[in-house]
């Protein structure tokens, strides 16, 4: 299985892009995807989450801007990302857990990364 970002570049602040990662191989539809971002300096966190039973979740920093979606017929994970602001700056990643997707363990599947600039 491999995962491909796409869809990052420059945008200035308040301005809108949509990530996209495509899934080269087979995720059964139950296993765990996510988006993750890593600004210089800083730890890999969580964007967002759909967990094995389809439940979404995102961190206060990006909840009310930030909507992930799965296209099941086109093996797509996708990140809308709307209201951007300078500290969302950073490389984001795609992540899937491909095995045991009735148990939620670690992604085991990552991304190449794709960078997101906003400017003011």
């Amino acid at each position: 299985v491999q995962l491909v970002e796409s869809g990052g570049g420059s945008v200035q602040a308040g301005g809108s892009l949509k990530l996209s990662c495509v899934v080269s191989g087979y995720i059964p539809n139950n296993c765990r995807m996510g988006w993750f971002r890593q600004a210089p300096g800083k730890e890999r966190d969580v964007v967002s989450d759909i967990s094995s039973d389809g439940t979404i979740s995102y961190p206060l920093s990006v909840k009310g801007r930030f909507s992930v979606s799965r296209d099941y017929a086109k093996n797509t994970l996708y990140l809308q990302m709307n209201s951007l602001k300078i500290e969302d700056t950073a490389v984001y990643f795609c992540a899937a857990q491909t095995s045991f997707c009735r148990t939620p363990l670690a992604y085991d599947t990552w991304g190449q990364g794709t960078q997101v600039t906003v400017s003011s």
